[in-house]
């Protein structure tokens, strides 16, 4: 079974990569089944997207780093430099659960707090995860398939088993 890739905005993959975030947090696209987060699969492929960026969404310290963690912007090749494994998940309902977590995440606190009251009745999913950086930057082709906001996307033209290639955690 092929891995799927986990879409996220380019300067969180970056974070997960240099280990200044190591917790993700999701609510759902408008492309998901059911327009609901559920964990597709626990080990994952990095994939870095420039769709809905905006540096204001991110605490001052990071706002900068936009600009290194571009992303692969809509139509362009895919640039995966990471994978991951989802070692936990949970689900938070409170302001207080996602407070707890700010000094874990690169959004500001409004901007966290904004998802978590997005689709109020829906859990804001937290994911942990064990990140690994690649030795080889891998390169997949952009497909209409892949663009919209979603969490998973499926890859057409799969990666081997991350297992397979040099990586560093």
């Amino acid at each position: 079974m092929a891995i799927p890739a986990f879409k996220e905005w380019a300067v969180i993959v970056h974070a997960l990569l240099e280990g200044e975030q190591i917790l993700d947090v999701r609510k759902g696209g408008l492309h998901e089944d059911g327009r609901r987060f559920g964990l597709k699969s626990r080990r994952v492929w990095l994939y870095p997207t420039a769709e809905h960026q905006q540096p204001e969404l991110l605490k001052p310290a990071y706002r900068s780093t936009v600009a290194l963690a571009a992303g692969s912007p809509v139509g362009e090749p895919i640039r995966i430099d990471g994978w991951a494994d989802i070692v936990g998940a949970a689900t938070i309902t409170e302001p207080e659960q996602l407070t707890a977590l700010d000094s874990k995440l690169i959004w500001t606190l409004d901007y966290a707090e904004s998802r978590l009251h997005w689709k109020k009745r829906q859990p804001l999913w937290v994911l942990a995860m064990r990140v690994h950086r690649l030795a080889e930057q891998l390169e997949v082709p952009w497909r209409e398939e892949y663009g919209g906001c979603t969490s998973w996307v499926d890859l057409i033209d799969p990666l081997p088993d991350p297992e397979e290639l040099k990586s560093e955690p």
